[in-house]
């Protein structure tokens, strides 16, 4: 299934799945079984999705999709934790210092947490910030939780996971360059916006494309039409199930906290090289892909 939140024709957001061509409002079509926000369906999933497994197949839509406006899947994360989880990004990034990858990085996977009140939609404009003219997108990959737990061990992740989505972890370089010199951050270069979506895919629609603890899932980033970053998830070096028994050493993670995967390989302007290309500029579109997942469109506002 694909879970979405949008805004209906009465300015109302609300919560709901695809149907076809068509959405369906999730609290109308539980006849008061079902919440209003995806959130809640995640928090309360045991009591929730086998109302939603018993009518999915007749419930028709209340919408078409052209109706309504899609938002942000879970506008409102607990938390979100991005990793650097893909290798040939950290080996580039870290030859644009002139350095090599610390080998404390094959040790564990490392993350940072960023804003979960900064979460764009499908669609919704990214604004530059004020001091930045070094604006960059990052091709990246989550995971949305959908069970509590702690000290998660990597081979039983898999249950705690609810689906996955697209995100853009929007980057402005030259603020996260400052910075980061005192070893901090990277903060302001990326609590202004993170994008994800179009929607939530339960995982068991990714079952075909997964190899053992990984996805063969192509990704790539277009910029007003043309393709700029192609990179595959298959070649993640730390699992999902890494991330969230790193996550979850000590402390407890929560339904509708977000994982980001990191950066694929050559999947942002920073690796690829201002020699060839150039930083975001307003009105531009980025456009991200990954196999079964959709695509989430942005532009610069």
């Amino acid at each position: 299934m694909k879970f979405i939140t949008f805004r209906n024709p009465n300015g109302k957001q609300r919560g709901g799945w695809l149907s076809g061509d068509g959405v369906v409002d999730m609290e109308l079509a539980g006849q008061g079984k079902l919440p209003v926000s995806i959130r809640e369906l995640l928090e309360h999933q045991e009591e929730y999705m086998p109302v939603i497994h018993s009518i999915e197949k007749e419930v028709q839509p209340n919408y078409s999709i052209e109706e309504i406006e899609l938002l942000a899947p879970l506008p409102n994360p607990c938390t979100f934790r991005d990793f650097v989880a893909f290798e040939t990004h950290v080996k580039n990034a870290s030859a644009t210092h002139g350095s090599t990858v610390a080998p404390e990085w094959y040790e564990v996977p490392i993350f940072y947490f960023s804003n979960p009140n900064a979460m764009r939609g499908p669609g919704e404009e990214v604004a530059r910030p004020k001091k930045c003219v070094k604006l960059d997108y990052e091709l990246e990959m989550a995971c949305v939780i959908g069970k509590q737990g702690k000290n998660i061990q990597a081979s039983e992740a898999e249950e705690y996971i609810f689906g996955y989505t697209i995100l853009n972890d929007w980057s402005a370089r030259d603020l996260q360059a400052q910075e980061m010199k005192v070893l901090l951050g990277p903060a302001k270069g990326k609590d202004f916006a993170t994008s994800i979506g179009p929607w939530i895919v339960t995982k068991d629609e990714l079952l075909p494309y997964k190899i053992d603890d990984r996805f063969d899932l192509e990704m790539t980033a277009k910029v007003n039409g043309e393709v700029w970053s192609h990179g595959n998830f298959k070649d993640i070096f730390y699992s999902f199930g890494r991330m969230i028994e790193r996550a979850s050493e000590d402390v407890t993670m929560y339904p509708g906290d977000i994982i980001g995967s990191g950066t694929v390989g050559f999947g942002c302007i920073l690796e690829l090289g201002t020699e060839e290309y150039r930083w975001l500029e307003p009105g531009d579109e980025i456009e991200l892909g990954i196999t079964g997942l959709g695509v989430l469109r942005n532009r610069i506002g």
